[in-house]
């Protein structure tokens, strides 16, 4: 089955040579960097369950995930390995690990007395544990620098540490502890794996998928090649195919948004935080919603983006992004949410204006502003995102095309010392959601004037009194 070209040196071996490898790495301290979904934390789970499992085992092992759905997959990973090992083996469910700080974990207990617990992203989490540390998708965490220093105290009395994980970014603590390995002469003494997706493919990776995959999957049909060049084809774009699956970290000094700084406004893969239409929004918001729209018809995407804001945070609650569609027919999905809002900014530049005037006529020029973009008004616009995130203040989706969006835009200073904010333009748009959402910030800075009403009309305040001065 399958048009894999190279075959594993022993094809009905469970695992192929880097993940055994990695297994059979008894260090302290050790590090794969890794491209994504070749089974390293598969094998991990395999790693963990025999040292558990094993007669005399002496340690606990305590795993960190990005996130809750991640903690609840490895910890079924596990579970199949001490079913193939035929280790008797007890899946306790979730169980609280720290009641004060509502943490929890997905634990399985072995006929040794000893566990494994499976925990999502909370560094606390690991504060005051003793055993092996597996941390997981290390640089998706919020903060991997803190994660590290709480975790690595837990391994004093025995057992090691390992850090899986794909990059995110050229700053992030991830990378740091590779280029201390490489370039720092290794003072923590760090064993470092590298495996990306050529080397995975090189070493028998696609064979193995075929042998899982439905015999009518398209992917039975590709060697190697064919392979690279599809994965490779549906990434959002080049930088995310050659940070994912290369281990080439992203530029951190050319993109004005670190990979670090997003991930920390993005939500959980399990958080549920978009409204399905005007109808439930006007049923579940609770605060004042403002939204951003970034125009284009052909080339470019427009996009609507819907804050709501609680407290001094701003909640992404919708991202609509159209392309290929008559005015009138975005005109129908648009609409409806910009009656629902507070205050919106539309972008009124080239083909925007005629929609900038229509949306005013509509909702008024009190609710609607019109944003003509220029260098000075983009950097206006694209400072607030930043200092949104940095402060913590903003939620938005965990999707790798608006992550990719929002990587585009470069900060560049001009020979006359003018600031430039530029965005390559792709297929899927010319940073068109980082703007959407750089207006929304902007309309939520400067709310619409309060209303007052009076014999079932509304008045605006501020614009009558202006009539009198």
């Amino acid at each position: 089955m399958g048009n894999a070209k190279i075959r594993p040196a022993h094809p009905d071996g469970i695992f192929l040579p880097y993940q055994s490898a990695w297994i059979k790495d008894g260090s302290i301290l050790k590090l794969m960097e890794k491209g994504r979904q070749i089974g390293l934390s598969w094998a991990t789970a395999y790693a963990a369950c025999e040292r558990t499992a094993a007669e005399g085992a002496r340690r606990d092992q305590w795993v960190s995930s990005r996130d809750e759905i991640q903690s609840r997959l490895f910890l079924e990973d596990c579970k199949l390995w001490a079913g193939i090992m035929q280790r008797a083996a007890r899946d306790l469910g979730e169980v609280a690990v720290d009641n004060e700080k509502r943490i929890s974990a997905h634990v399985l207990e072995f006929a040794s007395g000893k566990r494994i617990y499976s925990m999502s992203s909370n560094p606390d989490a690991q504060a005051g544990k003793r055993g092996g540390r597996i941390l997981d998708e290390f640089a998706l965490h919020p903060d991997p620098k803190k994660l590290w220093a709480i975790a690595y105290p837990g391994i004093t009395w025995g057992g090691s540490m390992e850090i899986i994980s794909t990059h995110r970014g050229s700053k992030n603590f991830f990378n740091a502890l590779i280029r201390e390995v490489r370039e720092g002469g290794n003072p923590k003494n760090i064993s470092l794996h590298r495996v990306t997706l050529t080397d995975a493919l090189e070493q028998g990776f696609l064979y193995k998928l075929q042998q899982m995959l439905p015999a009518d999957d398209a992917r039975q049909a590709m060697d190697e090649a064919e392979y690279f060049d599809f994965v490779r084809a549906g990434c959002a774009d080049e930088e995310s195919f050659q940070q994912e699956y290369l281990c080439i970290p992203g530029d951190d000094d050319k993109a004005f948004l670190e990979y670090d700084l997003i991930a920390a406004a993005e939500y959980g893969q399990s958080d549920v935080w978009q409204w399905a239409d005007p109808e439930d929004a006007r049923l579940r918001k609770k605060g004042r919603l403002f939204i951003g729209i970034d125009i284009g018809r052909k080339h470019d995407l427009t996009v609507l983006w819907l804050l709501e804001e609680l407290g001094d945070a701003l909640y992404t609650r919708r991202v609509e992004a159209l392309k290929n569609m008559k005015k009138s027919e975005q005109e129908k999905i648009l609409w409806p949410w910009l009656a629902l809002c507070d205050r919106a900014c539309l972008d009124a530049t080239g083909l925007g204006i005629g929609w900038a005037d229509d949306a005013q006529d509509k909702f008024g020029s009190y609710r609607v502003e019109a944003i003509t973009f220029t260098p000075r008004v983009k950097e206006a616009l694209a400072y607030p995102v930043r200092g949104k995130m940095e402060d913590r203040t903003l939620r938005i989706p965990y999707d790798p095309p608006t992550r990719a969006d929002l990587r585009k835009v470069t900060k560049q200073t001009t020979a006359a010392g003018n600031i430039r904010f530029t965005a390559e333009s792709t297929e899927d748009g010319h940073a068109d959601r980082f703007w959407a959402l750089a207006l929304a910030i902007h309309a939520a800075a400067s709310p619409a004037p309060k209303t007052e009403v009076i014999g079932g009309g509304a008045r605006d305040i501020v614009s009558e009194l202006r009539g009198y001065l």
